[in-house]
């Protein structure tokens, strides 16, 4: 693996701002470009799902394609429309429905969709009738992750029917696809078996005249970790913005990637405190000798883990420090330090480029308890995303 340098410092956040989200899209697009070396001669379909794990879904998904990404994959269908109503015009996969939505609208936007109960494809076979469109569609089967697919009898009866659809073209098998339990443990038993028992089913299905022209098992840490589960087409979802979906086994860097995602606020106060003073709701931190507290405008609706109180990891001034007392819905406190020369409107990092020594969204996980998925994502509406490194 590459290691990735960061032959500058990351750029400080705009003045103004209580806080924002910087979201490099030049570091999306190269990571994607690092995914492409590494998934051989599978495409790459980029997962912007959940408005691109929480740095923004159409400039996200551009700078995908720009690196080099062939698809793009969202869980929800108003995901896929908004794209498409944004001018994306690459394949684009939506594979998580409920009954009732517009699948006639889906169909006229050339939006592939997932199919993985005998419903949908009933209200997809009924769109195609109504539009006169063959549907694009993917049969996500349940290898063992025990979620979203069909197996057993369902599954039977599934591929009967998109056979007999295919023949009277009104479906067209595009993809079938899968999901890992323990992908980020790849040594895990369960890897293989799922891979022999979706192997199995490509041939079932193969058995029916159905031959879709792309195979895909393999999210961010399969991508990363098993080339053997690459097929035609790789699904990474967070390695695309720079997060490692295997902490244990390496850092963005070392599969050389790198984070996407600055957090960052402007401290709005800077106090003296005396030693003993209780700090903020249920004064859980008590300041141990004088000091100086920074007040920092985020909170938990804005996405700061509450039970980040006491242990989130922020920067201000190249040091870093713990949350101080409790995370609140608006502010938290950093206990600074008798001797900091911290001002208000001071940069506060709560996490951002690791090889640039910045805490990072892995820091956050492993202090809560949690994966740096839940860190970026949970980052609030009401924080500002600022974008360098590429066009929107």
């Amino acid at each position: 693996m590459n290691d990735t340098t960061i032959s500058t410092p990351p750029a400080p956040a705009p003045p103004g701002l209580p806080a924002c989200a910087q979201v490099d899209l030049s570091a999306i697009s190269a990571n994607v470009i690092a995914l492409k070396a590494l998934a051989g001669s599978a495409e790459v379909m980029a997962v912007v799902k959940a408005d691109a794990y929480g740095h923004g879904l159409v400039p996200s998904a551009r700078a995908a394609l720009r690196g080099g990404a062939t698809w793009l994959g969202v869980a929800q269908l108003p995901e896929a429309v908004e794209l498409r109503r944004a001018g994306v015009e690459a394949p684009l996969l939506s594979w998580l429905h409920v009954p009732g939505q517009d699948f006639a609208e889906a169909l006229e936007l050339g939006i592939d969709l997932g199919i993985s109960t005998t419903w949908a494809l009933d209200q997809v076979l009924a769109a195609a009738t109504a539009t006169g469109r063959t549907a694009r569609v993917h049969l996500k089967v349940d290898t063992g992750l025990g979620r979203n697919g069909a197996w057993d009898a369902d599954l039977e009866g599934l591929l009967a029917t998109l056979g007999s659809a295919q023949a009277e073209r009104a479906v067209d098998v595009v993809g079938l696809f899968s999901h890992f339990a323990y992908a980020d443990a790849p040594q895990h038993p369960t890897v293989r078996a799922q891979q022999e028992r979706f192997e199995g089913i490509v041939a079932q299905a193969g058995r029916l005249g159905i031959t879709p022209q792309v195979k895909h098992l393999a999210n961010s840490a399969a991508t990363l970790t098993n080339p053997s589960a690459h097929y035609d087409l790789v699904r990474p979802g967070v390695s695309v913005y720079g997060l490692s979906p295997v902490p244990d086994l390496g850092a963005p860097q070392d599969f050389g990637l790198r984070e996407a995602m600055r957090l960052v606020a402007r401290l709005s106060s800077v106090k003296d405190s005396p030693a003993g003073q209780g700090v903020s709701y249920g004064h859980v931190y008590t300041t141990s000798e004088p000091t100086k507290l920074g007040l920092v405008p985020m909170g938990y609706s804005d996405g700061v883990p509450r039970h980040a109180t006491s242990v989130g990891p922020v920067q201000v001034g190249g040091r870093r420090y713990a949350v101080a007392g409790r995370v609140c819905m608006d502010q938290f406190v950093l206990d600074l330090g008798r001797d900091s020369s911290a001002q208000p409107g001071d940069e506060a990092v709560l996490f951002g480029v690791g090889a640039a020594g910045e805490p990072t969204a892995q820091d956050w996980a492993a202090a809560i308890d949690t994966i740096n998925y839940e860190i970026v994502t949970r980052v609030g509406a009401r924080v500002p995303r600022v974008y360098v490194g590429g066009d929107e």
